[in-house]
Formats: structure tokens, sequence, C-alpha cells
């Protein structure tokens, strides 16, 4: 008898990128062996663990997987310190990846501030340490348990923010400078995962902020997407991940092309000019000035719709008005029909 169908579809999962991570490493590392001995060579794939369902099921499919391919898997379980016992829990995460076979496993504790609310505060302070755990490590990559649900509820809260059609097209399947952060589970519900650590006895912790009203993600998870479901009938989160695929292409599209109009919008001296910057159609023009604030050190978790929209007044609405003043202490001003931005 097979494995139950929802661990099955988890192992998938992660086999698909498993795959994808070791046809880069070897285009990388033309020498890379091509068996399944054990190799200290071989690329290192770690776990964002928390110890949630998510989380747990993926580290269960990684150390799996990994055991058949040449391939090294460890997990990371980050302790934001913002609940008391928070380091017992983070330590008890350590041991179970351990107990899985994933090597090394490690707790990294992180301060969250304050910039752009809790929770993108907290997200900041995250990636922060996976990418310090990742250089540390020298791993290859970094999965992430964000299920199909998670990407329903990133589109939901594009939209309430009215951030455009980058925040509809969700969270990527790839992504990070150098493609570090992989997320297996887009396709799967949160459902079918929690059915896999139910399947193998996998013990599980659920974070109460999950639950907190106070946050508003948990708000949108148990008020908000029930009752879109309970007008719209089932299938909202589907419909939902679907609209963050088709979202994504256009919005890659308009990045490639702002990407490419920036060059062609500043000076001899790399100053961007208000009146070419005018030419430009609106979508490419705000994907030129967003790219220019967060290279001067604006966060982009922190950067919304609004912010940039303030900074194209100064192109498009120019009426003698003062600096903008930004996230990450960035302040964009115009003058002598230049766009000035740089941290304050």
């Amino acid at each position: 008898m097979g494995p139950h169908p929802a661990v099955a579809a988890i192992r998938l999962a992660v086999r698909r990128v498993l795959h994808d991570v070791l046809t880069e490493h070897r285009a990388e590392h033309r020498n890379t062996p091509t068996s399944t001995a054990p190799d200290p060579h071989a690329p290192l794939v770690l776990v964002a663990c928390s110890g949630g369902a998510d989380s747990m099921a993926l580290a269960s499919a990684l150390a799996f997987e990994a055991r058949k391919l040449p391939v090294r898997a460890g997990g990371i379980s980050v302790d934001h310190g913002l609940q008391d016992g928070s380091d017992t829990r983070a330590a008890e995460v350590v041991e179970r990846m351990t107990a899985l076979g994933l090597t090394p496993s490690e707790a990294v504790t992180v301060t969250v501030g304050r910039e752009g609310g809790p929770e993108a505060a907290a997200r900041d302070a995250r990636y922060a340490a996976l990418d310090a755990a990742a250089e540390r490590h020298g791993a290859a990559a970094i999965l992430l348990g964000h299920t199909r649900d998670d990407q329903a509820e990133t589109v939901l809260l594009g939209l309430a923010r009215g951030s455009g059609i980058r925040s509809l097209s969700g969270m990527a399947a790839v992504s990070g400078a150098t493609r570090r952060y992989r997320r297996p589970f887009l396709q799967l519900d949160r459902q079918t995962v929690r059915k896999a650590c139910v399947a193998q006895e996998l013990a599980v912790w659920d974070d109460p902020h999950n639950s907190d009203p106070a946050y508003t993600r948990s708000r949108l998870r148990h008020e908000g997407l029930p009752a879109l479901e309970k007008a719209l009938g089932k299938g909202v989160v589907e419909a939902l991940a679907r609209t963050a695929r088709l979202s994504r292409d256009d919005a890659d599209a308009l990045d490639t092309w702002a990407a490419d109009a920036e060059t062609a919008v500043r000076d001899e001296a790399g100053a961007l000019e208000c009146a070419k910057l005018f030419g430009l159609p609106p979508a490419v023009r705000r994907r030129v000035l967003r790219r220019a604030v967060i290279a001067e050190g604006a966060p982009a978790g922190s950067l919304f719709a609004r912010h940039i929209e303030e900074v194209d007044r100064l192109v498009t609405g120019w009426r003698g008005q003062g600096a903008i003043n930004l996230p990450g202490r960035v302040e964009a001003r115009r003058q002598g029909g230049r766009l000035v931005i740089r941290q304050g």
C-alpha cells in the first residue's frame, strides 16, 4: 500500500522543487556528481519551519525526498521572541527536524522592529534571518510552506491595500535575488497539508497569532474568506490563486519594460529626468519610481501604492510641493527638473 494521498501530494511537490534545484546546481557546477551517493558537495536545501502544520509537512517531505537524491537537507526555525516560551518552542522544533534527519537544524532568534507594522516587521526580520542562515551554511535554496490558501489571503490583502497588479500576483513559486526561496505548496490547499501531518502522526504547533483578531491576516483567514465563500460560493480560494498566476505574467512583463526604460529616463549623471518620466505609460513610470525608491533603501514590504502615487505626482502634478517622506527614511523631491530620491 502506498502513502496516504495527501502525503503523496506533498512529497511530489517537494520532489519537483528538488529536481529544479539540482538542475540549476549542476548547470552552475558542471562537475557535480550525478549519482545518488552521499556527496559533501551536494546542494544544501533548508526548510523554514515554525512547527506549524504547513512547515512540518514540508520538513517531513524534504527529509523523505532528500534521502533519494544527491541533496543535503537541513532546517531553520526562527524565534521572533513575540510570545512567552517562544525560545522553548523553537528548540522543540529543532529537535523534531533533527529527528526527521535534517542536518543542520538550528533555531535563530531575531529582534522584531516596528517599521511597517507588526506583521511586516516580523516578516522582514524573519527573511533577514533566513538569508543570513543560507549564507552561513551555503544553502542553495530555502523551502517555505505557503499554501494555496496563503496565496488567496495575500491577493486579498493586496486588493485591500490598493497595491496594484504586483500584489494581485501574490507570492512567486520562486523568489529572491538568487532564486533562494521556493514554495512547493502553492498549488496545494491547507487541508491537504494538515491531512498529511495527521497521516504521518507529525506533532504540530498552532501559533495563537494565526487566530488572533489583532492581526489583519488572521481576521481575513477566519472572518473575511469564510464570508466571501458564504456570499459567492465555494471556489473563492482557487479563483484568487488563479488570479495570482494570471497577474504575475502581466506584472513580470511590465517590470521588464520598466527595467529597460529606467536607463532611458536618466541623464548622464544618473538623475531621473521628470520630462522623460512623464512620457512613459503610468504603469511603467510607477514601476521605475518604485525601483528607484527601493534602490535608495526603502523596504519593499513597507512600500505601498499610495507612496508611489505621491512620488508620481512630483512628475505629473508638479505644483511646487515639498519632499515626500517614504519608508526607510527615504525622501523624494523635485529639483531643477530632476527627481531626487535619497535617504534623509
